[in-house]
């Protein structure tokens, strides 16, 4: 559906216009128009499509949706595709996308599958008229410039969880649930890498080198924003390598763990096993065995065997096998 429409020029607002009118604004010197869409239905791609004159491929890709993050040109115009990531209330990741469209005299968003709008995008750029007096190319900087700082909270969540689980690794017992934890944040993060990783690359197109003309004036703004991707995938890397060495971390606890699981039933087995010694001696019945006939013979093998394991459990106490 469409969000907004608004005509500007000179950096300041002209008129909140109906689809219908945008050839005739586009028509006027020093104008430009910004529309704003959400999940947007064919009818509507096919009329913006008639307005400004969009390449079909490049419509195609908004009308379907689930592209890599991207810059391209077509002609005059610059296609960009952006991924949103925020949590739903589930706690669980969700993907949103932004395909934006920017001429020489207009950017058309497209958000689809996303709950965060830009109006405080468009509230902030009509604050900043000399900003906005760039035309498309600013508002094309401060819409990417949103989808971007809008990972960082998603990036420091993924980090005060690892922090959470890290501080839980040496807990007894703990182990496989933290490498299920672990195992959980990796896919997130992975999630989250396949967003900025392509667009920090398809950033560096705007600035430096041949670019887009339509993005000429405003160089240092997408440098800003390509900062802020290499900032983030660099904590992204930090993070992955993290949870990497977290789970060897706590392999090496189950394997401890294990092995002393295994000390302890090794030191209760040689226990039983001197008592089952002493046992089967005297268990054995003949005639002419020593012991036989005292009257104190079973108490005093009994305490034999108690003061025999007693002695053998101090000393597998004392060097921590139990």
């Amino acid at each position: 559906m469409l969000i907004n429409c608004v005509a500007y020029e000179q950096g300041k607002k002209l008129a909140d216009i109906s689809a219908a009118e945008i050839a005739t604004w586009l028509q006027r010197p020093g104008c430009f128009v910004w529309v704003a869409l959400k999940d947007a239905s064919d009818a509507e791609l096919v009329q913006m499509q008639q307005q400004f004159h969009l390449h079909e491929l490049a419509v195609e890709d908004a009308r379907h949706g689930h592209q890599r993050p991207k810059v391209e040109e077509y002609g005059d115009v610059v296609f960009t595709v952006m991924q949103t990531i925020e949590y739903s209330p589930t706690d669980e990741l969700h993907l949103g996308e932004v395909c934006i469209f920017v001429g020489p005299n207009f950017v058309l968003s497209v958000r689809n599958r996303s709950t965060q709008g830009f109006l405080g995008v468009r509230a902030r750029a009509e604050r900043e008229p000399q900003l906005l007096a760039h035309g498309a190319s600013f508002v094309f900087y401060a819409l990417m410039d949103a989808v971007v700082d809008r990972y960082f909270p998603v990036i420091e969540a993924m980090e005060v969880e690892l922090e959470a689980i890290e501080d839980q690794i040496f807990e007894p017992g703990a182990a496989r649930q933290n490498i299920e934890r672990l195992y959980a944040l990796k896919r997130r993060l992975g999630v989250v890498r396949h967003a900025v990783a392509p667009l920090m690359e398809a950033t560096g197109k705007l600035y430096g080198g041949r670019v887009p003309p339509v993005c000429l004036s405003t160089q240092d703004y997408f440098r800003d924003v390509y900062d802020h991707l290499v900032r983030s995938t660099a904590t992204l890397d930090g993070l992955r390598e993290t949870i990497a060495t977290a789970i060897q971390v706590n392999l090496s606890m189950v394997t401890i763990e294990e092995s002393e699981t295994t000390k302890r039933l090794a030191a209760w087995a040689g226990i039983f096993a001197v008592a089952t010694f002493f046992v089967g001696v005297w268990g054995m019945n003949f005639e002419r065995m020593p012991e036989l006939k005292l009257s104190y013979g079973y108490p005093m093998a009994l305490a034999i065997i108690f003061g025999v394991c007693s002695v053998m459990y101090w000393r597998f106490r004392k060097s921590g096998w139990l």
